[in-house]
């Protein structure tokens, strides 16, 4: 069991990223090898490091930029809840950032909620957008 300390150390880094560095080998250092990451816009949790890194990196370039911040948190022994907001194509978008560190500071879950549904649509349509892209430029 962790305590509040050690998950604002976490969530530190974590911010550091998606905030400031954006960069992609500390994301993928943080992500433990089994982790799930659980989307507002895909019906079955995404397991493993692979996926989880494929769908934050996509939500940074939706989602991140200069409109992007936190605007609240709460921290446990184990996690964190991040409220964020943004305006994306002219919609408001207010959603949550629920994050589970495991004892080594490897998040082990990531799940994200986002409101309201004009938001999720949206959102629906970007990421599966620039996940192609992604797919595309592996090819």
């Amino acid at each position: 069991m962790g305590n509040t300390a050690t998950t604002r150390a976490n969530l530190d880094r974590w911010q550091d990223y998606i905030l400031r560095s954006h960069d992609k080998q500390s994301l993928w250092d943080m992500l433990h090898p089994d982790c799930v990451f659980e989307s507002p816009v895909v019906h079955t949790p995404q397991r493993g490091r692979d996926i989880t890194f494929k769908y934050l990196v996509s939500a940074d370039k939706v989602l991140g930029g200069p409109g992007f911040a936190y605007v609240g948190e709460w921290l446990n022994e184990t996690g964190a809840i991040l409220e964020f907001t943004n305006e994306i194509e002219g919609i408001r978008i207010n959603g949550i950032d629920m994050i589970t560190f495991d004892t080594d500071g490897l998040i082990t879950n990531f799940k994200v909620m986002v409101r309201p549904l004009k938001a999720v649509n949206l959102l629906h349509q970007l990421m599966g957008a620039q996940l192609q892209a992604m797919a595309a430029a592996q090819a």
